[in-house]
């Protein structure tokens, strides 16, 4: 029979993915066998930027709904779901301007309704949502859900039956999910529970909305601002020595920027200038106390807390880092592919990448557009800032962060868990396993005499 096919749009702060998934029709109740075969990348910001052009949003997906076309063969089409979830870009917007928002969802039903797809529905996805189903992605594509037959015996090899935490860090928000088994009741906006092919999961999750890398850099020049306001009262200069960039490198911030900004606007503050002109100093140490004040950890209200009074459990197990994780450290060469780069590595790396002045770092990528390529410092000092301060990994759970940008051949992220769970495909309990034929069970005593050798 004819392979089906799922359609996912992840429209994210700074941009919108369309993801492509297929699957063997007969099989889909199967774990790992939904695979991705194609990801196209939609030009322009992400449709939570069309808030002033609202009926521009849905036709910015145009030409990635065409690339799907071609890629599914069209007698599918029409029987080919397409979900549209948006994540914290938007759920700022609607903070921020509710009607727009609307809009701009709007505009984007009208443009997936009118493709030859199956249309279910585009939507705001919460924080919980986004953490739970990047979880269930990585796990699923790792293969910790089934552990029947002989894929038991094999992990038991590798004992690696237990699953794996779910770290992600978008442009505005981040999320982590992990399996704690010492979860308490304190705070139970924070707890899932799953019951997935026979077995149940207690999962701790939150999202913090702001702390994604974009927004956590607005933060940060907005309290940097605050302290302009406070010292330099008289001064009609603007101009701020940040550590975080580069040395030689300049920049120039509208300040109505951040009073718009539901992020930022508690900093607002009246200054005597509209824009503010910012000067690299390349200073990694400075740039991470800096970074420190974004993670208030003076009151938590539970027997542990992340930061912002917010509750988190001991970490526990292995933890795949994605999405802005594994690209920014993938930038920096730290993505380990054998075993993970020990953290005073980690550190040096970007301390010294954060030293190097501009024009050199200009020079040397030159395919990198300047405004990605100037905010890796500050993202670099972010990522360690978050993953050792806000949840206090340390020198020794570290080698448990693996920097993953694709499982087999699929990214990490919370679209694969979403289709997933909307279409149905992980069933509460296992699947009846039909019995091995008898070429499986010879293929199987072959295998095992090889594994065995």
């Amino acid at each position: 029979s004819c392979p089906q096919y799922g359609i996912v749009l992840d429209a994210g702060s700074s941009h919108t993915n369309l993801y492509v998934y297929e699957w063997p029709a007969e099989k889909e109740n199967d774990t790992g066998v939904v695979k991705q075969v194609e990801v196209c990348k939609v030009e322009g910001p992400g449709i939570s930027g069309y808030s002033h052009a609202t009926e521009k949003a849905g036709p910015s997906l145009a030409q990635c709904l065409q690339q799907a076309k071609e890629v599914i063969p069209s007698t599918q089409h029409k029987e080919t779901p397409v979900y549209l979830g948006a994540t914290a870009g938007m759920r700022l917007l609607r903070l921020e301007n509710e009607s727009a928002a609307d809009e701009v969802l709007s505009s984007v039903e009208t443009t997936l309704r009118l493709a030859p797809f199956n249309f279910q529905g585009a939507r705001i996805i919460t924080g919980q949502e986004e953490g739970a189903y990047g979880w269930i992605t990585i796990n699923y594509l790792l293969g910790s859900f089934k552990q029947s037959g002989w894929k038991k015996l094999l992990h038991s090899l590798k004992s690696t039956s237990e699953t794996s935490g779910a770290l992600d860090l978008g442009g505005a928000s981040t999320q982590i999910t992990f399996v704690s088994k010492e979860l308490s009741s304190e705070s139970p906006e924070n707890q899932l529970y799953f019951r997935l092919y026979g077995k149940d999961y207690q999962v701790y999750t939150h999202s913090f909305l702001c702390y994604g890398k974009d927004q956590a850099l607005q933060q940060k020049l907005a309290r940097d601002l605050q302290a302009i306001y406070f010292y330099f009262q008289t001064v009609e200069s603007s101009s701020l020595l940040d550590p975080c960039f580069h040395r030689g490198y300049q920049r120039t911030i509208n300040i109505s920027d951040f009073f718009k900004n539901p992020c930022t606007s508690d900093k607002k503050k009246q200054l005597p200038f509209s824009q503010l002109y910012i000067e690299g100093e390349g200073d990694y140490q400075k740039c991470r106390e800096n970074i420190q004040k974004l993670f208030d950890k003076t009151n938590c209200p539970y027997s542990s807390c992340s930061f912002n009074g917010i509750y988190l459990p001991p970490l526990q197990g292995d933890f795949g880092a994605f999405s802005a994780f594994y690209f920014v450290m993938n930038f920096l060469n730290l993505t380990g592919e054998a075993s993970p780069v020990p953290l005073n590595k980690v550190t040096r790396t970007i301390e010294s990448f954060c030293a190097r002045p501009w024009q050199e770092v200009k020079t040397m990528y030159q395919n990198i557009k300047e405004k990605y390529l100037s905010e890796y410092c500050f993202s670099g000092a972010y990522i360690l800032s978050l993953l050792e301060n806000g949840y206090e990994f340390t020198e020794d759970n570290w080698q448990r962060i693996h920097f993953l940008g694709k499982i087999g051949s699929s990214d990490a992220g919370w679209t694969l868990g979403y289709m997933l769970n909307l279409t149905n495909m992980i069933p509460a309990e296992e699947p009846a396993v039909p019995p091995l034929s008898h070429g499986s069970y010879v293929g199987l005593m072959v295998l095992c005499s090889l594994v065995l050798v």
